[in-house]
């Protein structure tokens, strides 16, 4: 096992799969010489050439229109969408297109398409490029949606995404790129639509996802001081989602808080929520609770922004508050 970061991770399971797979290529802006945006493709284009790792215009039709051919034509693109907010321009795309080629054709042509977006607040990159825009795709049918929250899992299902026969959104959340973790020597590779749980508990299950991970650990650790065991779980992916791991945890704990980087009505947190008082009703001693962003934009100002992203505290103290009730 060696130590490594979350940027580093993504670099390598490209890198690793264009090195197995010689139909795996690379598309997206400033990803080739600049090394992309946020340095998540550096030096790919002179290890594999600029007809693997190729350079757009500031177009995101044009990169999933791109993308949608090429797999037609039996290639794997990988494609880059530089700021997950972007993803509204070729939504079109994304949502009637791509999802729906193998249902519409009966399943005689696969997209096996990733597309990796890069998503989430904490920059100060204002409204228009800090948005975990993942909810926007949840009752999009024919997507896989993939959001890892550590090194080890940002390669494990990025390479599991490339080698996926159907579309998969990856998810990359830019207040991670520098963390760090382990990443075994041959790196692993989490089956898409497998929860973990990273913290064992009795008094509640907690659901989380990329940043929250970090920040309700924190949180789980100031409860533990007044003997309080949470037990949090990482989706890790979104859809297919783990009903399984997030069920039987409920059975144990009798409790069900979802903490997410985006508002509450009509997202991932809600879904689960829907789904555990159909399933778990009878096990569930409270209601479930959704910690999330306020109902408004995401704020340029640094702290404006930090009071609208749920930090370890606000977990706290609205998980005693929901123990009490």
């Amino acid at each position: 096992m060696t130590d490594t970061t979350y940027r580093k991770a993504v670099i390598q399971a490209l890198a690793d799969e264009l090195a197995a797979d010689e139909t795996v290529f690379l598309i997206g802006e400033d990803i080739a010489a600049a090394g992309g945006v946020f340095k998540t493709t550096e030096a790919l284009v002179d290890r594999f050439g600029a007809k693997r790792v190729l350079d757009t215009p500031i177009s995101e039709q044009a990169i999933i229109g791109t993308a949608i051919g090429a797999a037609a034509s039996g290639l794997r693109p990988v494609a880059e969408i530089m700021f997950a907010d972007f993803a509204g321009v070729c939504f079109d795309q994304i949502a009637n297109q791509l999802a729906k080629y193998r249902y519409m054709t009966n399943g005689q042509v696969n997209l096996p398409v990733t597309i990796r977006l890069i998503n989430g607040a904490g920059s100060g990159f204002g409204a228009q490029h800090s948005q975990a825009v993942e909810n926007w795709f949840l009752n999009v049918a024919g997507l896989k949606i993939c959001v890892p929250a550590t090194p080890a899992d940002a390669y494990g299902l990025l390479r599991a995404a490339i080698r996926d026969p159907d579309p998969v959104l990856v998810f990359e959340h830019k207040g991670l790129l520098g963390i760090q973790g382990p990443l075994s020597e041959n790196g692993g590779a989490p089956d898409i639509g497998v929860a973990e749980i990273i913290r064992p508990g009795r008094d509640a299950t907690v659901v989380v996802t990329q940043l929250m991970r970090q920040r309700t650990l924190d949180a789980a650790d100031a409860l533990a001081s007044d003997g309080v065991e949470l037990e949090v779980i990482d989706l890790r992916t979104l859809v297919p989602f783990d009903a399984r791991t997030v069920g039987e945890s409920v059975q144990r704990t009798s409790r069900l808080v979802c903490v997410q980087e985006c508002q509450n009505f009509g997202s991932w947190g809600a879904s689960v929520a829907a789904h555990v008082l159909e399933q778990q009703f009878d096990y569930l001693d409270g209601p479930p609770h959704l910690i999330g962003g306020d109902e408004t934009p995401i704020p340029f100002a640094q702290n404006l922004e930090e009071a609208w992203i749920p930090s370890a505290d606000r977990i706290t103290t609205e998980i005693r508050r929901v123990l009490a009730e």
